[in-house]
């Protein structure tokens, strides 16, 4: 195999939460749980904790939940334990820092009728709000989607404003939980756009997964949309930064929101960057529906928002990078 045109360590080099919001999670105390750890912002959050708190640091304050009891690598021969969601409850009450990740997502829909994709994540989202307030939730994060900005959209598809809709309902009914105990609570609510940085998944879905590949196996970069599509990428590192630069602030309002932005591109011009970054060539199919596929969050205030809680913007170029090199290793034990 031939060495990579970029930095094959990249994402490991790299894997760490902010400066000053590491710090404040060694000055805080609080459990950390972390509900769909499994999953791509689950993982990326359980590695930046477990290497900001170390081995025993983790063990002691970090509880991880999911579908089943399971065991979730986290690479270098980490290895850490996933408990399962119903037993969220039983934990002993605690101030405890929840990311709320659980959610079947919107590739879920075609496999389910459209009331038991419903009834499911009701009932996620039903077991979680319930075991808040028991175990001594007080600062919580809730992973919401743009999606949500499609709930009413009428020109959208069915699957997306099913989805949206759902996420906006989550939305309310956290915000609500939080507004409820303003003194003592707090709700960051973000509604992701598109994401990119290690554990990304379902690589037969995203566009970033797909050109990358390409990219690995020397082939050109194939953009195959027969329209224009814009998509605005951030690093997930970089939310979860952000997200605990909020939930750990000093003063807060109860509920915080915020859409992640990242730089506005069709992609065309995303692929053109996957080749740039990687080397190769982009190949774009030529444009024949006029319709456009616009799924973008707003660069100019996310970038403020990194700025104002001291969190550092990572470029396009730099998340194609971290993201190849997870794809090149897990590639390497694919192939071995």
């Amino acid at each position: 195999m031939t060495e990579p045109a970029f930095d094959p360590e990249s994402d490991r080099r790299h894997a760490r939460l902010a400066p000053g919001v590491r710090q404040a999670l060694l000055a805080d105390d609080r459990r950390l749980n972390i509900v769909g750890a499994s999953g791509w912002i689950g993982r990326t959050a359980a590695s930046l904790l477990y290497e900001a708190l170390g081995p025993e640091g983790f063990a002691e304050r970090v509880a991880c939940f999911g579908s089943k009891a399971t065991a979730i690598d986290l690479g270098q021969g980490i290895s850490i334990p996933q408990r399962p969601l119903a037993t969220l409850a039983e934990q002993e009450r605690r101030p405890t820092l929840l990311f709320n990740l659980a959610f079947l997502t919107m590739d879920k829909i075609s496999g389910l009728a459209a009331a038991d994709y419903v009834r499911a994540n009701r009932a996620l989202s039903s077991t979680v709000l319930a075991a808040l307030e028991p175990i001594g939730v007080d600062r919580l994060f809730v992973a919401s989607s743009g999606a949500a900005a499609f709930a009413d959209d009428a020109q959208a598809k069915p699957d997306l404003r099913l989805y949206g809709g759902l996420k906006r309902d989550d939305e309310t009914a956290f915000a609500d939980w939080a507004t409820a105990a303003p003194d003592r609570r707090r709700t960051v609510i973000a509604r992701i756009y598109s994401v990119s940085g290690p554990w990304i998944n379902k690589h037969d879905v995203y566009a970033l997964a797909s050109f990358i590949h390409d990219a690995l196996n020397g082939r050109p970069v194939e953009v195959r949309a027969p329209m224009h599509v814009y998509r605005s990428y951030v690093a997930v590192r970089e939310v979860v930064s952000l997200v605990l630069a909020m939930l750990l602030a000093e003063d807060a309002p109860p509920v915080t929101r915020f859409d992640t932005g990242g730089e506005a591109l069709e992609l065309g011009a995303v692929g053109a960057r996957v080749a740039e970054a990687l080397g190769g060539a982009a190949r774009r199919c030529p444009v024949e529906n006029p319709i456009e596929n616009r799924y973008v969050g707003d660069g100019a205030a996310y970038r403020r928002l990194l700025e104002d809680h001291g969190v550092s913007y990572l470029p396009l170029i730099d998340q194609i990078v971290e993201t190849a090199a997870y794809l090149a290793r897990q590639r390497a034990v694919e192939w071995a």
